[in-house]
């Protein structure tokens, strides 16, 4: 991929994008031992957004050829004056800026053929089946995303990155009572997979936690229903965050009409509550998806969502921070080179506390610790209701016994405002993927949370 694209600044007409991309992706599926799938894709090509008056024209091609590149800017540039035309919007200039941006994340590791992955994958196979005789189901699998881009726009700002992220998903279940009790987790962080998986035996050891936990659940009880104490830990933290929060804050959904949007300036949780997204370093330490410049040529910055549990403002691509009258996050994404960008999450987390987790589980008398989502959904009121797939229940400030699969719901600024205790460490989960119209790599994260919620029961 060229990633100097100044060749093309000439033909960079009113106010015009042209963005490079790739997407390279592999993708290992063992299920009890068999291999069901072993591929490597990838997708390549170049856009061009042009916008006139506040009308847009967007067009791509899957060439990086010279003659093809001209064609799209002036096809985007023609349907941009094609809608203005009708539309007529005489809008503002967008906020104009100019920088350079240049990340990569290649490793400096002998990369792995696809056989010597499919073999780190049999070989974590083997350990599990070998280890763990009681077992009825096994899956395992192992996902890779590449996501190189070259940007250029008219505005001088030129920018190169290439973020990856492995990934692997191992799912173990077992047999109770005539019916399948099942587990999941998922290993795996930002760097392509040489960096982040090193050796197949240094994941035993989180299998082995796994398993535990699995045979702890496969005893366990269903929850009793209702309103309840309960501490959530950090993964679940993060999809509050995410789910529940973050996309009321995005301003597209803002300007839809989001709950959020009659909030801002206003308490919306506790003040132990604080919530960023950030945009690629938090705490001293490179973010799970890092975004340096984004799709529209931005320099991202952090956007403080709740301070003290006060909501503070909203995430913003260009338009959005020209209609509120403030400065651009950097918050406009991108998955394909085909796709425009719109208002996306980058990295978005609850901030730490100063509790301790044990501290947090003795104060509770009667309820449970929540460990781990599955699927959920949350809407621009802030309602959501997400599964739990692993929890223990606290009885008397100690764990007790685990807990079958059940729902958590309610009103994401309600049980914000019963947070009383926040945890100080943090956990990122790295293995996100948000589906606002096109699919896209996500950080959540968080400490943990001692809140009230609703928790479903048999």
């Amino acid at each position: 991929m060229e990633k100097d694209l100044e060749k093309y600044a000439e033909l960079l007409k009113d106010y015009t994008e042209l963005r490079f991309q790739e997407n390279r992706s592999s993708r290992i599926v063992f299920v009890n031992g068999n291999l069901l799938a072993n591929s490597v894709a990838g997708e390549k090509g170049a856009s061009a957004r042009v916008r006139r008056n506040g009308s847009w024209g967007f067009a791509s091609t899957p060439s990086w050829d010279k003659k093809a590149v001209e064609e799209i800017i002036k096809a985007a540039s023609d349907n941009a004056s094609f809608l203005d035309s009708r539309l007529r919007k005489n809008l503002a200039p967008l906020p104009s800026s100019k920088f350079t941006s240049n990340k990569s994340f290649f490793t400096n590791k002998k990369k792995l053929t696809q056989k010597e992955r499919v073999d780190f994958c049999a070989e974590i196979n083997a350990h599990i089946s070998k280890t763990y005789k009681n077992l009825k189901s096994v899956r395992l699998v192992a996902n890779t995303l590449e996501m190189e881009k070259s940007f250029i726009n008219s505005d001088g700002t030129c920018a190169y990155s290439m973020i990856p992220r492995s990934v692997m998903i191992v799912s173990l279940a077992v047999e109770r009572d005539g019916s399948p009790v099942e587990l999941y987790d998922v290993f795996g962080k930002r760097g392509q997979f040489e960096d982040v998986f090193e050796r197949p035996s240094d994941l035993f050891k989180n299998i082995d936690e796994l398993y535990s936990h699995l045979m702890k659940k496969a005893e366990g009880v269903f929850p009793e229903s209702g309103s309840k104490e309960c501490v959530l830990d950090a993964n679940l933290a993060g999809i509050l965050a995410h789910e529940a929060i973050g996309h009321t804050t995005e301003a597209d959904i803002v300007q839809a009409g989001s709950v959020a949007g009659h909030l801002l300036n206003k308490s919306v949780a506790s003040p132990l509550v604080n919530l960023v997204d950030f945009a690629n370093t938090a705490f001293g330490k490179t973010c799970p998806v890092p975004v340096y410049a984004d799709d529209e040529g931005t320099k991202a910055r952090d956007a403080v969502i709740i301070e003290e549990g006060v909501l503070r403002s909203f995430m913003h691509n260009k338009e959005s921070a020209l209609r509120f009258g403030v400065e651009p996050t950097g918050n406009a994404r991108a998955y394909a080179f085909s796709d425009e960008p719109i208002i996306r999450m980058r990295n978005t987390a609850i901030l730490p506390g100063k509790s301790k987790l044990q501290d947090m589980l003795s104060s509770i008398k009667d309820g449970y610790y929540l460990m781990k989502p599955s699927n959920g959904q949350a809407d621009s009121t802030s309602e959501f209701m997400f599964g739990i797939v692993q929890g223990y229940e606290i009885k008397n400030g100690k764990l007790a016994r685990g807990i079958k699969d059940t729902t958590i719901s309610g009103v994401a600024y309600d049980v914000l405002k019963t947070v009383s205790m926040v945890s100080d460490d943090m956990n990122w989960s790295c293995g996100g993927m948000c589906g606002k119209k096109q699919l896209i790599p996500v950080g959540m994260g968080g400490p943990a949370i001692k809140c009230r919620i609703n928790i479903g029961g048999k």
